[in-house]
């Protein structure tokens, strides 16, 4: 089991740690009823942080931030000479943690998508997972959510009883969530990105070869290129240009002085 704490990717402190390490640090939360706040940073999410100090303030207070990417997890070998074998794959983290919080008898909870993605990914869980327990769900507003309705979403969760939260608002708005909202539920909050679609069958994933490349970015970009190519055409390039600029210059990439947010952020 590897759990090393954080270390710094363009400002954004990623946990070396592996599956086995994650899983532990959550479950641990989820049967001590504490808050722990949880993500799979991607380039993507590695670079919303790298980009926005105050988005980078709230990645650097989460609990937890997994190498989800394997550029990521190559960041981290690179600057940090972290020795990480593999990444931390949201989805797949997802599914380890479905098996323990099943066999510790946990209750779970889904939040984000849409409501046929929730259909299918509960009917799938249940059949992956027999026994599993879904204390509930909620669907994404699609649209800004206001405080009442966060304190309704909080509310609902607190009610169902659930142990652990998993979000699939999308980012950053899920690690918004997370941010915000785990010390009020008391429990772990996991942001899981495209997981649910993944699951739900609705959203295909690159086949183990190009995942294991670091090549699911060009499979994702093929499916969806209006949608992605922002994220693959511009953001992936900067992404190295800035890790190696980190490799020569590592004082430049102090996350000391980012500013707390000043308030809610509104999510869909």
């Amino acid at each position: 089991m590897i759990d090393s704490g954080k270390r710094a990717v363009l400002g954004v402190g990623i946990n070396v740690v592996d599956y086995e390490g994650a899983v532990a640090r959550v479950m641990q939360a989820a049967r001590n009823g504490r808050p722990c706040s949880v993500s799979a940073l991607a380039v993507h999410g590695v670079m919303t942080g790298a980009l926005e100090p105050t988005h980078r303030y709230r990645l650097n207070r989460l609990d937890l931030v997994v190498p989800d990417g394997q550029p990521v997890r190559w960041a981290l070998n690179l600057l940090h000479d972290a020795g990480l074998k593999s990444r931390v794959y949201g989805p797949s983290l997802m599914l380890a943690l479905c098996a323990a919080a099943t066999g510790g008898d946990l209750p779970i909870f889904l939040y984000g998508s849409r409501p046929e993605v929730m259909r299918r990914l509960e009917t799938k869980l249940h059949k992956s997972f027999p026994g599993i327990k879904i204390a509930g769900t909620a669907t994404s507003r699609f649209r800004q959510a206001d405080d009442n309705e966060n304190a309704e979403i909080v509310a609902a969760i607190r009610a169902s009883g659930a142990r652990i939260v998993f979000v699939g608002l999308g980012c950053p708005r899920q690690e918004v969530f997370a941010y915000e909202n785990s010390e009020a539920l008391g429990c772990p909050v996991i942001a899981v990105g495209a997981a649910f679609d993944f699951h739900a069958g609705t959203l295909k994933q690159a086949p183990p070869w190009m995942q294991d490349r670091g090549l699911e970015w060009l499979f994702r970009f093929v499916h969806e290129p209006r949608r992605l190519w922002h994220r693959y055409m511009v953001l992936n390039p900067l992404f190295c240009m800035k890790v190696a600029r980190q490799w020569l210059q590592p004082e430049r990439f102090s996350p000391d002085g980012d500013a707390a947010p000043a308030g809610r952020q509104n999510y869909v």
